[in-house]
């Protein structure tokens, strides 16, 4: 096999910023602080607090985690790029990041269809709800969304890691993403084309079907409620939810399905940094903003960390 002439990938990330990449990097490094301080505020509020301990909130943390792992291995290695106009990283270290970016993604549209379905028993089969979604349906549903978005990301990586690379070894590109990555192949990557389109459909187009359908289902069962009051509610519980995956699946389609061609390039870059970035702090956000329950258990929590002061 031919050995790789490229040891190190160059990231442009956003050339041309000059007098304002320092303002650039501390928003950035402001939204980490806070992404990571909102994913482990949820988490640890579902793991102190009782009343949280039912399978929706549980699905949350798992959210949450994502998030972290989403944005830590995604901003960190974006602050040398910003201030320095560029950043070099080996390329065992860029497939790495593409592993565990793919991994993120793929776990949260997981879990997400999970939520889905949760949701959708909980309206449309609530006499069935405690007794399908326990705490043995969360163990299973958790192990089986980590087992299979990490066996097949992992198969995906190998796969990279077997192909040459040579010629240039600049991307134009904050992170270490799939497209431009497989560009600088020299060897074929069919395979490797193979297997992230059966990717794609197991962990990215399967689980939106089967949310669209779940949705179908929903909308049906709350619009056959007599009182508006009892369909906001119904409503209510849900919301948060679809809110979250409007959100991640319209940036991860904008991106995807339009072709990263010409000026389109600086546009898929910015919505990228939506997705990758800005999400993973609009979650807790919303989780927070948008729950009763959540709130009150902040507020507890709040309370009891006061009185033992």
């Amino acid at each position: 096999m031919q050995e790789n002439n490229i040891t190190f990938i160059v990231l442009i990330g956003f050339p041309g910023l000059h007098h304002f990449k320092i303002v650039l990097f501390l928003f950035l490094l402001i939204i980490y602080c806070l992404t990571i301080s909102g994913n482990v505020l949820i988490i640890t509020l579902v793991l102190l607090s009782k009343s949280l301990h039912l399978p929706m909130y549980i699905f949350i943390t798992q959210v949450s985690l994502f998030d972290i792992l989403l944005t830590t291995d995604i901003l960190p290695n974006m602050f040398p790029i910003v201030l320095y106009e560029g950043n070099a990283i080996s390329l065992k270290s860029c497939i790495a990041q593409f592993f565990f970016f793919a991994n993120a993604e793929a776990l949260e549209c997981l879990i997400l269809t999970v939520m889905s379905y949760d949701r959708y028993l909980a309206i449309c089969k609530p006499l069935h709800y405690s007794v399908t979604v326990n705490d043995m349906f969360c163990v299973k549903s958790i192990t089986f969304t980590w087992l299979l978005s990490f066996f097949m990301t992992l198969t995906n990586a190998v796969a990279m890691c077997n192909l040459t690379f040579c010629g240039a070894n600049v991307i134009d590109h904050f992170f270490c993403d799939f497209t431009p990555l497989l560009n600088l192949a020299c060897s074929d990557a069919s395979i490797v084309h193979v297997q992230t389109v059966i990717i794609c459909f197991s962990v990215i187009i399967c689980p939106f079907i089967i949310i669209v359908i779940s949705y179908v289902y929903i909308v049906f069962t709350i619009s056959r409620i007599p009182s508006i009051t009892g369909r906001q509610k119904a409503f209510s519980t849900c919301s948060s939810h679809l809110t979250v995956v409007s959100i991640f699946y319209g940036a991860l389609i904008s991106v995807y399905i339009v072709p990263p061609t010409g000026q389109l390039l600086g546009v898929n870059k910015v919505l990228s940094l939506f997705y990758t970035v800005v999400t993973p702090l609009l979650n807790p956000i919303i989780y927070t903003l948008r729950n009763k329950d959540i709130k009150e258990a902040f507020k507890k929590c709040k309370h009891k960390l006061n009185a033992n002061i």
